[in-house]
């Protein structure tokens, strides 16, 4: 059968990113187009078993059947876990052996769904390790098909995930309230599967309904304006913590007893210092945006700090190569070994939570020696002449006391500050990250740097 217009390359161009599959349904991804990525992904990785998992949009059940369909057709059996956040199907990914695929979105508006997909064992699939091949596949306009189709069935593996992540970062101290904002997405489900089985500890829920048209806010935490709720309820309810999770679940940002975020490279910082209680001398993952802040302590604690580019295919394949024990990202990803170095939100708050219930102080206080800089976070600007900019940049920020160097965008670093600008992989943007010894050099190099960057033609 030849491809349709969805699956000629320019279109699939448009929907196979760096780490995953995503865009509009229907406009540029439906059903007949999932089955065929789910057959080429069969096809071009060997997987002979694959497990299926998916949000709670209201075009997610129709994909991840057309999914389903297209892997066993190809001949691999399939294993459907219906609705699931990102990180309960890494677990079923790993702990079944099985490569995977979770259909979501994660924190993009209500119009997008996409694949996120792994080999056996929760392993990535990026450009480089198999979704270039799937894509090619696809846009050939083959269904590969085998004699003999595969199995599918259905199991639930929520209890199963709750129990391995309760045993990684078992809650026990204090007495503490906890309220969650799962912005109607699929923490909805598996925050009062783990949470409501610790003790001394009342949850008080928000927007757990499963909502794929996010009628509260969109559920994206890392926008400020989606933790207006969060931190309002935080304080009303003078609770200890607030845990806001995207769309899949698979981040988690903290706000503290104040109903002030918490920076997730502070949330970095205090897992790594618990991990490395645990295990002296271990491997950190922080990638190049993280505050200095978190390789300062790990050297301090007497680990290891690795550098890695922004990403989960480069902090997973990194955590592999260099066996690290953990790795954060200051967007609110953190992976662990021990789940496969697979990205978890929720184990992320369980650390937190566990931190928490055995200290005798607030949030705030425990987070405090973990932010000694001020940070930009991260701004965005539309540039068509990305070149032009950046040369401008170095010759505005490279001097005396400045290293430069090119991991992931160009960072310029001094011992008092350091600045990084990333390019959009998909998009004519700038995305601009500053860090200071205080508020002042911050907002000073953030301010020149900005006027550099917009002043361009």
């Amino acid at each position: 059968m030849p491809p349709t217009a969805l699956h000629d390359p320019a279109a699939l161009a448009q929907v196979f990113k760096a780490y995953d599959v995503r865009g509009r349904v229907p406009e540029q991804l439906d059903v007949d187009l999932v089955r065929r990525i789910g057959a080429a992904f069969v096809a071009t990785t060997g997987a002979t078993d694959v497990v299926v998992g998916h949000d709670m949009r209201t075009s997610s059940p129709g994909l991840a059947a057309a999914f389903a369909e297209g892997a066993s057709r190809a001949g691999a059996d399939v294993v459907e876990i219906g609705l699931a956040s990102t990180d309960e199907l890494y677990f079923a990914s790993g702990a079944l052996d099985r490569a995977g695929a979770m259909v979501t979105a994660s924190h993009n508006p209500a119009a997008y769904n996409g694949l996120k997909l792994c080999h056996p064992g929760a392993r990535p699939v990026g450009t480089d390790t198999g979704l270039t091949e799937i894509r090619d596949l696809v846009a050939s306009g083959d269904e590969p098909t085998a004699e003999e189709p595969g199995v599918r069935s259905r199991r639930d593996l929520l209890e199963e995930y709750a129990d391995r992540l309760l045993a990684l970062a078992p809650v026990s101290g204090r007495p503490l309230t906890v309220v969650v904002d799962a912005g109607n997405g699929m923490a909805g489900l598996t925050a009062p599967a783990v949470l409501g089985r610790i003790e001394d500890l009342q949850v008080v829920p928000m927007y757990f309904e499963l909502d794929g048209t996010f009628p509260h806010h969109e559920a994206n935490p890392i926008e400020p304006a989606n933790l207006r709720d969060l931190r309002e309820r935080v304080v009303a309810e003078g609770a200890d913590i607030g845990l806001a999770f995207d769309g899949d679940a698979d981040r988690c940002f903290l706000v503290d007893e104040r109903g002030e975020p918490v920076s997730p490279s502070a949330l970095t910082s205090l897992i790594a210092a618990r991990e490395l209680a645990r295990e002296p001398g271990a491997t950190i993952i922080h990638n190049l945006i993280s505050s200095r802040a978190v390789p300062e302590l790990v050297g301090e604690l007497g680990g290891r700090p690795v550098r890695t580019r922004v990403g989960h295919s480069f902090i997973k394949a990194t955590m592999a190569q260099e066996n690290a024990v953990f790795g954060g990202e200051h967007s609110g990803h953190f992976y662990f070994r021990d789940f496969w170095y697979a990205d978890s939100g929720m184990l992320a708050a369980l650390h937190a939570l566990a931190a928490l219930a055995g200290a005798d102080v607030p949030l705030s206080r425990l987070v405090d020696r973990y932010t000694p800089y001020a940070a930009s976070g991260e701004i965005n600007s539309t540039v068509e002449d990305r070149e032009r900019v950046l040369t401008a940049l170095r010759n505005h920020l490279d001097g005396e006391g400045v290293t430069v160097d090119e991991l992931d965008g160009t960072t310029f670093t001094h011992a008092d500050w350091w600045v990084n600008v990333r390019p959009s992989n998909t998009e004519p943007l700038l995305r601009l990250n500053v860090e200071g010894r205080d508020t002042a050099t911050m907002e000073r190099l953030r301010d020149e740097s900005l006027a550099i960057i917009r002043s361009q033609p």
